[in-house]
């Protein structure tokens, strides 16, 4: 079943809990929105006042009962308490942070762009992990961490790639390459999201499609979307895999995209 939440501006983050969906837009005035997850209607903001403009990462801790939002000009991350108070704290982190995710023990994994730096995070902001990418890793944008301890990241520079990274920061695997629009090839990758059996779902940003890499990053299949125009520019993802929902954010389009009893990344098409 999909559900699409009308136009606005560019979404930039989208994450969910419980019967709630969090979207952050660009240059929206410090405030996430709240929509109900089953009728997709607005319920309500979530201000946080020292937001800066512009963030590119919203990520859920259903363990912890918290939003993650990245600021990207002030080079921090917030966090927001889902407990009723909506009680925030704030932290820094290296320079332009983009993508957030939350690994398996419950702690912040923060992508920075600029220091090309994967940082990992308790959820009150010490630092556990502080991973330098290789030199060919430009303008990383997302990151999940796997059970092996190795790390999914998108990014997109000289090259558009998803890869495999290991703790020490090296490359083991790799998906793409130059620019292009063939299976082989991405045009800036975004967010990424993962199912039970280790498949890559990539938001592939500006050849307005959905990838699903295997898990030995060596062959690749496109999920359509059945809605109105297709999807257009997809840039954040979440998957819920206990509610089997996915979460669509585009950029282009500015619509939120929610997709429920979706088991896995194995089907060709998705319908209404």
């Amino acid at each position: 079943m999909t559900h699409v939440i009308p136009k606005g501006n560019n979404v930039n983050g989208v994450t969910s809990l419980g019967d709630d969906v969090f979207v952050v837009r660009y240059k929206y005035q410090q405030k996430i929105e709240v929509y109900d997850a089953n009728a997709f209607t607005l319920r309500r903001h979530i201000t946080v006042p020292a937001l800066g403009d512009v963030s590119y990462g919203l990520t859920a801790c259903p363990y912890n009962n918290c939003l993650y939002v990245s600021d990207h000009m002030n080079n921090s991350v917030h966090r927001v308490d889902l407990s009723g108070s909506n009680a925030m704290i704030q932290w820094s982190v290296a320079r332009r942070p983009v993508g957030l995710s939350v690994n398996s023990e419950h702690n912040l994994l923060v992508v920075s762009h600029l220091q090309r730096k994967l940082q990992i995070y308790t959820t009150h902001g010490t630092l556990l992990q502080n991973i330098q990418l290789q030199a060919d890793v430009v303008g990383p944008w997302h990151a999940v961490q796997l059970s092996t301890g190795n790390f999914l990241v998108s990014h997109s520079g000289s090259l558009h790639r998803v890869c495999l990274v290991g703790v020490d920061g090296a490359v083991v695997h790799s998906y793409g390459g130059q620019e292009g629009y063939q299976l082989t090839q991405m045009n800036c990758p975004r967010e990424l999201a993962v199912d039970s059996e280790g498949r890559a779902l990539i938001a592939d940003q500006f050849n307005n499609r959905l990838l699903v890499i295997d898990q030995s990053l060596s062959s690749a299949h496109e999920m359509s979307v059945c809605v109105d125009g297709g999807v257009k520019g997809p840039y954040s993802l979440w998957y819920d895999q206990s509610r089997r929902r996915l979460c669509i954010g585009e950029c282009n389009g500015g619509r939120v995209i929610v997709i429920d009893n979706l088991e896995d990344f194995t089907a060709s098409q998705v319908n209404a």
